[in-house]
């Protein structure tokens, strides 16, 4: 009787324990962010607890940038080995998307529920054919930091400063009080030059996919960049020659300039790398090029995709959808990574003021009260097949021709790079 008992009850753990795993779907997860990764991890924590029945196991693998994307365009062009999910950053999206069938699955029936709540040019970056294939996790809005104690010594008031050449005369004043620059561009990255361009209503590609690099506007942008240098010399080019090496986080730290433009998921760099400007920096809306102009510019971002070859594509979806387009997570990509979630909705929700490492940091009372303002501010950017060979020329060859090496005009560098793409 006993010997029964024991194999019923030994039966009754196997059906237990049958079920359970059963119930668990093991979802593979490719990356390059850590911090991508700890997100994650946490969002399927929380499907967990909110869907018992449908219990997702996140394998998680981070590798090198480069050996990341290489190793999924491999997967996905011979049909083996992809993951269920991936992040793909946004200069190299446009590659996963050639030809007339993406390898990545239409995430329409999740996304397109929630796209009157959502920054929709954001969506746009990933998009092809009136189908989006990745979710983001930030907004990205350019925005300008200031340094309030530099500011105030040379007596500019930063609500005054509404257009660029108001910035430019601002940065005059501070370079008369302190004897350093008012700001810092970048000549080996493309976070100065692309912002502005995208911000006067111009871009590297229109709407039907021609090269417009070396237009009058984006001429206009890129002479300012070199006159803010060469002329008015209230810029310098950054330390190490861009905005995250550590040589330019040093000179940052010691306050070696009085502002920089960037988008507001630097404030990271900022809390991370720059401890002795806490308290120091206050972020205002770009000045306008004319009138009327917008204040912002979305730059930046990861989407992230779910394969064809996933086994679990409706489940890989809904869970995206959940862990970076829902309420909860829009909040939460805030408090733990400081990002501007694209779900704007959320942006005047409480707990989007309630104190945190960057609320602490920065001046600002009301960051997204000021997004509020600028959300309809923001142009797409127009991603073609061509736009990660654009956006290496914009790094290593347009601004540092013009600026650092002083070779060329910034006619000749726009129209150099555009033939190369037209090609």
């Amino acid at each position: 009787m006993k010997k029964s008992l024991l194999i019923l009850l030994v039966s009754s753990m196997l059906l237990i324990f049958t079920f359970s795993a059963a119930a668990e779907t093991t979802l593979t997860f490719w990356t390059f962010q850590e911090l991508h990764q700890q997100f994650l991890e946490k969002e399927v924590a929380r499907w967990n607890e909110n869907n018992p029945d449908d219990v997702i196991n996140l394998e998680t693998t981070v590798y090198p940038y480069d050996q990341m994307h290489n190793k999924l365009l491999i997967a996905l062009q011979s049909g083996v080995g992809a993951p269920d999910i991936a992040d793909i950053e946004i200069s190299k999206f446009a590659n996963y998307l050639k030809g007339s069938n993406p390898q990545l699955v239409s995430l329409n029936d999740v996304v397109e529920p929630n796209m009157d709540q959502m920054i929709e040019a954001r969506f746009a970056n990933y998009a092809k054919n009136g189908n989006y294939y990745g979710v983001p996790y930030h907004v990205g809005a350019t925005v300008m930091y200031y340094n309030m104690e530099m500011m105030d010594a040379a007596g500019v008031n930063i609500d005054e400063i509404v257009t660029w050449d108001d910035f430019v005369e601002a940065g005059k004043k501070v370079k008369a009080a302190t004897d350093k620059p008012m700001t810092t561009v970048e000549v080996t990255e493309h976070w100065t030059l692309y912002p502005m361009i995208s911000q006067i209503g111009s871009d590297i590609f229109a709407e039907d996919g021609s090269v417009i690099l070396d237009n009058e506007k984006n001429e206009r942008v890129l002479s300012f960049i070199d006159d803010m240098v060469h002329e008015s010399e209230i810029a310098v080019p950054a330390p190490g020659g861009f905005h995250h090496s550590e040589e330019y986080w040093n000179f940052m730290n010691n306050e070696g300039a009085a502002s920089l433009m960037m988008p507001l998921w630097y404030m990271g760099r900022f809390v991370q790398y720059m401890p002795d400007l806490k308290d120091k920096i206050a972020i205002r809306p770009l000045p306008v090029w004319d009138e009327g102009g917008n204040r912002s510019a979305g730059m930046g971002g990861t989407g992230t995709v779910v394969t064809i070859q996933s086994e679990q594509q409706q489940l890989a979806k809904e869970f995206l959808a959940e862990a970076k387009l829902s309420v909860e997570a829009s909040h939460k990509l805030w408090t733990e990574l400081g990002f501007d979630p694209v779900r704007w909705e959320v942006w005047d929700d409480p707990i989007m003021s309630e104190p945190n490492q960057y609320t602490e940091y920065f001046r600002n009372e009301d960051i997204f009260g000021m997004l509020l303002e600028i959300r309809d501010e923001i142009n797409p950017t127009m991603v073609t097949e061509k736009y990660p060979s654009a956006i290496d020329l914009l790094k290593k060859n347009v601004s540092f021709k013009v600026i650092k090496e002083q070779s060329h005009t910034p006619a000749e560098a726009l129209e150099e790079a555009a033939a190369e793409l037209r090609q």
